[in-house]
């Protein structure tokens, strides 16, 4: 309601087909002040000819602008001379009928121009409000064309990771390359779905939820259970989300393929929110465990130091445990990043 009524003001004066149409309503308004002041004329005290013709005057130069306002004025001072000022019903002009017309001069025009004037300004803000309207348009537009664009180079770039590999003999080498290119394909998701031009984050249970899901579905499991637990409408800035996105796809990738490689299973993942902010996650499955409280490859897996480095890059910690009640538990622990 308040957005239509801003709407209205910001097209006044109205524009009518024809400007004929507003002197005839500022004409019809002054024949409706004249026939008030003529119903008022056993209440009010001798010597207030123009009170009702004040408030015709402003809806006309307010509607209409401030031709129609002027003409108004005049149609006024007319009426009220000839019908409300001693000797009445004629035209008589003398000191005290000039003074009484001078003071309604000014009245009327410092009515008009005040009314002008905001008009002008309010037209201004309107043209203002449309000019950064578009403008944040174009820039949203090409946000998403930018974001669009860079998502595209970094599935390019995995692309060409994958015919490379063809070219490759060596097995470490080859899945190496499989790695890159997997990771090089996720981070290019992760950016689609969470950056927008307004800099807002996304609510991270929700897109830890379909994280998850599209990580079961790459590895073409329909026997891994993945559960996601965490505080609801919790936000972070992007530069703190898609670290903390990695990091949860690679602990959850590193559970299926070393914790749950045959067999089916259960991995969950829990994001806590302390009072002071910091955050605390832990993503445990029922695997096979850890073999000497050591990740699988052992502990120059390229996976964990890609977590280790991440979780240091946001001034917290990364380790990967065994779970009190078996497997593996991935534990992330950050400073204050919620907002």
């Amino acid at each position: 309601m308040q957005r239509r009524n801003e709407r209205f003001v910001e097209r006044l004066p109205l524009v009518l087909p024809r400007p004929a149409y507003g002197y005839g309503l500022s004409l019809l308004l002054c024949l409706l002040a004249w026939l008030a002041r003529i119903a008022a004329e056993t209440l009010l005290p001798v010597g207030y000819p123009f009170v009702t013709f004040f408030p015709a005057v402003i809806l006309s130069s307010f509607l209409f602008g401030v031709r129609p306002g002027i003409f108004a004025a005049i149609v006024g001072g007319l009426l009220s001379w000839y019908c409300f000022i001693p000797p009445v019903y004629t035209l008589v002009f003398n000191p005290g009928v000039a003074m009484a017309l001078i003071f309604y001069a000014m009245v009327v025009a410092v009515d008009i121009l005040l009314i002008h004037f905001m008009q002008r300004a309010n037209f201004n803000l309107a043209i203002e409000r449309e000019r950064s309207r578009a403008l944040a348009e174009n820039r949203e537009l090409l946000f998403n064309e930018l974001q669009h664009r860079v998502s595209n180079n970094l599935q390019v770039v995995a692309a060409m990771l994958s015919l490379q590999r063809r070219q490759v003999d060596n097995d470490v080498a080859r899945r190496a390359l499989d790695d890159a290119a997997a990771r090089l394909s996720l981070i290019g998701k992760i950016s689609r779905a969470l950056y927008d031009p307004s800099g807002q984050g996304q609510d991270l249970r929700t897109f830890m939820v379909m994280l998850c899901a599209d990580i079961v579905d790459a590895f073409g499991r329909t026997d891994i259970d993945c559960t996601i637990c965490a505080p609801d409408g919790l936000s972070l800035e992007p530069d703190v989300i898609v670290p903390l996105a990695l990091i949860v796809a690679e602990s959850v990738s590193n559970a299926i393929e070393h914790g749950l490689p045959d067999r089916a299973g259960r991995v969950a993942v829990t994001l806590e929110q302390q009072g002071d902010g910091a955050l605390h996650l832990r993503i445990v499955d029922d695997g096979r465990g850890l073999p000497d409280g050591t990740m699988p490859d052992g502990p120059t897996s390229i996976g964990l130091r890609i977590a280790v480095a991440l979780a240091q890059q946001l001034g917290g910690s990364f380790r990967l445990e065994p779970a009190p009640d078996g497997g593996a538990m991935a534990c992330l622990d950050l400073p204050q990043h919620t907002r």
